[in-house]
Order: structure tokens, then C-alpha cells, then sequence
């Protein structure tokens, strides 16, 4: 007979009780096995979970005692979140536990999504919330986490038919990921490669991504726009990937000036401290996607892209470009591994391409001398006498794949 696995059910009884309950019996009841992590901070009966708020503040460096009597709510907050997160990594990296699953209103979601973000990808996170639907609250519940939001509609308030309708197939849902998926996805085979895109560069993209898989190497994509090159950055550093063709680093800079393509602190710096192989072009990089509401008096006045009716780009002024570049070295100066910088010379995407407002190779060229000036000289800069998403360039990036790889 197949060992059952086990879900941690991550919960606060003190206002969730006896829907947990209802959790732990249906789990059972399916042949699953329970673990119950109770994140409660103003309980006062018994907790009687596995995983109790007393352990859960010992591993957070408190104790229940000192979390019960503060009023500082933001940090109690955050001593529970790094206990749980720190009970949760350990428990499945001794391989005790086999998928996470969470039950709560705004808190509760905000609370164990913040651990369940801390496990790699693959292991099955499923939160059942009440607030999913809240504008701005399901992203920040999912963040870079492959966390499956199951919105409960009504109230979780008393263990109802309906509720318990939700409860069921959220808990069979689970078992069907426990049973019938292979999570273990740490990268074993040596042609794992993940890959920067975005609509301007597809094309190039989609050639580089069709060639090397006939040479037998799997591509993993992220959209470079935000939040997919946090998450790209995050799972680099766990080990998912033995390469890296960044065609869309433009993150680097949208975190340096606080615009919405936001790749986070970590953008473009993952791969360098694994001392894996990274190829790093320029799609979009001399471009920048501030919020409307945060334009600057001389932002109305800059050559711009409208992509649609909701996405603008607009031109980086010659110092803002230096200022890139120099984020750029800064980041690439720091890798243990080879690096290659493939820079078009005839557009850096289609946006950037003959005939179109911001299209200014001569002023990209500000980019590239600082660059070069900055950069290690163990580091290549190539230059290709095309546009990015022209067949010239592609071809130029398998093959230089083809060697570092």
C-alpha cells in the first residue's frame, strides 16, 4: 500500500476552529494526513493543533506570552510569519511534508501565503480565501508564489453545506496534486534554461527557444514584467536552472528609478552568484513604464511608444541611460560565471525599431560606452548589426548559447 502523504493546514483557531476541524476530518477521511500549524495570536483555549502558536513564536524567537501581551500588531505579525516560514522550509526539506494548505479572511491570507511563498515551486500551495476577490489583494497574495487562490465567496463563518462544498474539493483538489503530480523539479538535467521574454522580443524569443530545444535543451520562459523576473531571480537561486538568455532585462532599471516593470533588488544578479552561464541583451532597457499618476512635468515631453491603450513606453534621457549601465555592471561585475552581452545595433526590440518615435540607436550607444567602460574585461559585449528581432540576431544568440551552455 502507498504511504499517505501529508498537507500542512496552516490556520488561526482562535477564529477558524471549527472550520479546521472540518479540514482535518475530510483529509482523513480521503486518506491524506493532516498537519495542523496553528498561527493564532490571541487564543485562549488550547490550541490542540500539531504545530502550536507556542512553537510557531519559539520559532520566531519569542514566546506566546511576550506575542499575547504586546500591542505592537505589525510586529507580532511578522515574529509568527518568520516562526511559520521557518517550521514550513524545515519541515519540507526533511520531506515530512508534501503540499501546504491554508484557510482565512484578509489576515490569514496575507499571513500564510507569506509562508507559502517561501517553498519552492512545485510543492502545492492552495489557499482558500474569503477576501480573493479584493481588488489588489490576490496579487499580493500570490506575489512570485505558484499559490492556487481558491475564492470562497461566502464567509468562512460556521461550517455551512455551501462551506463545506468548498472545503471538499479544495481538499480533493490537493490530493490530486499530491498524488498524480511529480513535484520534485529541482533542475538534474544540465540543459535546463530559463529564458527572459516579452512581447517587443518575441520573436527573437521564439526562434532562440525553437533551436535550442532540437539541441535538446528545455526552455522556461518568464515575462519580463515584474513580477515574472522576481520569480525567474527566485527560482535561479534555488537551483532550477544551469543557464540563463535574459533578451528582457529591462527590470534592472524600472527598480532603479520605481517604475512598474519592477524586477525587484535581485534583477539580473541570481545567476552570477550560482556561477551558471548567462547570455543578457537589451530588450527594452532604453525604455521605462512609469505609473500615469507618477509622471514627471518632463515625462508629457519624452518620445513615447503607446504598445496599447493601457501600456506606454517612454525613451530614457541619455542620463538615465547612463545610470542603467552602471546598475548594469555593478550586478554582472559580481559573477562567479561566464557572461555574454548581445547588444543590436539596429533597435533593441520592435518597438525600437526604423520609423518609430524612439528609436535612436546613437543614443544607445551612451548605454553601451558606459557599459563597457564599467565592465569587467573578462566580460564580452557583442555587438550585432541588426535589430533584436531580426533572424540575424536570433541566430547570433544560438549560437553563442550553443557555446557557453
Amino acid at each position: 500500500m502507498n504511504t499517505p502523504k501529508t498537507v500542512l493546514i496552516i490556520s488561526t483557531l482562535d477564529t477558524k476552529r471549527e472550520e479546521t476541524r472540518y479540514l482535518k476530518y475530510k483529509f482523513k477521511e480521503i486518506d491524506v494526513l493532516p498537519l495542523l500549524m496553528d498561527l493564532s495570536m490571541r487564543g485562549k483555549e488550547p490550541s490542540r493543533a500539531e504545530l502550536t502558536p507556542s512553537h510557531v513564536a519559539s520559532a520566531g524567537g519569542s514566546t506566546i506570552e511576550e506575542i499575547n501581551q504586546s500591542r505592537e500588531r505589525s510586529t507580532i505579525t511578522n515574529i509568527i510569519i518568520d516562526g511559520a516560514t521557518k517550521i514550513a522550509r524545515d519541515l519540507y526539506l526533511a520531506g515530512k511534508i508534501h503540499g501546504v494548505m491554508a484557510i482565512g479572511g484578509s489576515t490569514g491570507s496575507l499571513m500564510a501565503t507569506d509562508v507559502m511563498r517561501s517553498l519552492p515551486f512545485g510543492i502545492p500551495k492552495l489557499m482558500i480565501s474569503s477576501t480573493a476577490a479584493l481588488p489588489g489583494l490576490s496579487t499580493r497574495y500570490i506575489g512570485t508564489g505558484d499559490i492556487l487562490l481558491f475564492h470562497s465567496v461566502i464567509e468562512i463563518s460556521g461550517v455551512t453545506d455551501m462551506l463545506k462544498n468548498v472545503m471538499d474539493r479544495a481538499c480533493y483538489a490537493m490530493k490530486g496534486m499530491i498524488k498524480y503530480v511529480d513535484n520534485t523539479l529541482a533542475a538534474h538535467n544540465k540543459k535546463t534554461i530559463a529564458m527572459t521574454m516579452l512581447g517587443p522580443c518575441e520573436q527573437c524569443a521564439r526562434t532562440v527557444r525553437a533551436a535550442l530545444e532540437k539541441q535538446g535543451f528545455q526552455i522556461t520562459g518568464f515575462s519580463a514584467a515584474g513580477v515574472g523576473d522576481q520569480a525567474m531571480e527566485k527560482m535561479i537561486a534555488e537551483g532550477f536552472f544551469h543557464g540563463v538568455i535574459d533578451l528582457a532585462p529591462g527590470g534592472v532599471g524600472e527598480h532603479y528609478f520605481g517604475y512598474m516593470r519592477d524586477g525587484g533588488p535581485d534583477r539580473l544578479e541570481s545567476a552570477g552568484k550560482k556561477g551558471i552561464p548567462q547570455i543578457v541583451s537589451t530588450c527594452s532597457v532604453n525604455h521605462m513604464t512609469p505609473a500615469r499618476s507618477k509622471y514627471k512635468k518632463d515625462f508629457y515631453e519624452r518620445r513615447k511608444y503607446d504598445l496599447d491603450k493601457f501600456r506606454t513606453w517612454l525613451r530614457l534621457s541619455p542620463d538615465e541611460l547612463k545610470q542603467v549601465a552602471g546598475e548594469f555592471a555593478r550586478k554582472l561585475n559580481g559573477a562567479k560565471g561566464p557572461v555574454k552581452i548581445m547588444i543590436p545595433l539596429k533597435g533593441w526590440s520592435s518597438v525600437d525599431a526604423s520609423g518609430n518615435p524612439t528609436h535612436d540607436p546613437e543614443e544607445d550607444r551612451i548605454f553601451t560606452q558606459t557599459l563597457r567602460s564599467l565592465l569587467d574585461s573578462r566580460i564580452d559585449i557583442i555587438e550585432i548589426n541588426a535589430n533584436m528581432e531580426d533572424p540575424l540576431f536570433s541566430q547570433m544568440v544560438i549560437k553563442t548559447a550553443l557555446e557557453i551552455f
